[in-house]
């Protein structure tokens, strides 16, 4: 049946508003010393041009492999993940006034059955958006959400 095909594979977008200058958001996605106070726990790196780097969820016992593609210093990164089902993901830091910076990111590549790509973009946006605003809340305002730990609390499963 044709209704069960894509016609273009999925592209997810979200992006959020964080009242802090370009360079230093750019720093808290690069810098996993910064990055693991909002989203993974552990990280073999930094986001570096040509890197390859593990980020570990320890609480989800988890990982996934990370190849930075490119890099432009508080402007942009671009890199591959998940070798199982590899997708490109780019954050791009777009200053604005006041010391403000718009983070975009976009994820493409999701493959397998319709219903699998739609799934696993569907999750990645909703994943991303959470990211976003964790790392708005510890940059802002100094709060660990702890909202990518607490997003499958042990205990709660169906």
């Amino acid at each position: 049946m044709d209704s069960d095909r894509l016609t273009r594979p999925p592209v997810i977008t979200a992006q959020m508003l964080i009242r802090r200058p370009a360079a230093e958001v750019f720093q808290a996605f690069a810098d996993p010393a910064v990055t693991t106070k909002f989203w993974f726990t552990r990280s073999s790196g930094r986001l570096e041009p040509g890197a390859v780097v593990t980020w570990d969820w320890e609480m989800y016992g988890v990982s996934t492999v990370v190849t930075v593609k490119d890099v432009e210093e508080n402007r942009r990164i671009l890199a591959e993940w998940d070798p199982e089902s590899p997708t490109q993901v780019e954050w791009r830091f777009l200053p604005g006034e006041d010391d403000t910076t718009l983070v975009r990111v976009t994820e493409t590549g999701f493959a397998g059955t319709a219903d699998q790509a739609v799934s696993k973009a569907i999750d990645s946006m909703g994943g991303f958006t959470m990211v976003l605003c964790a790392c708005k809340a510890l940059l802002e305002q100094g709060v660990l959400l702890n909202a990518v730990g607490d997003a499958h609390p042990a205990g709660f499963e169906d």
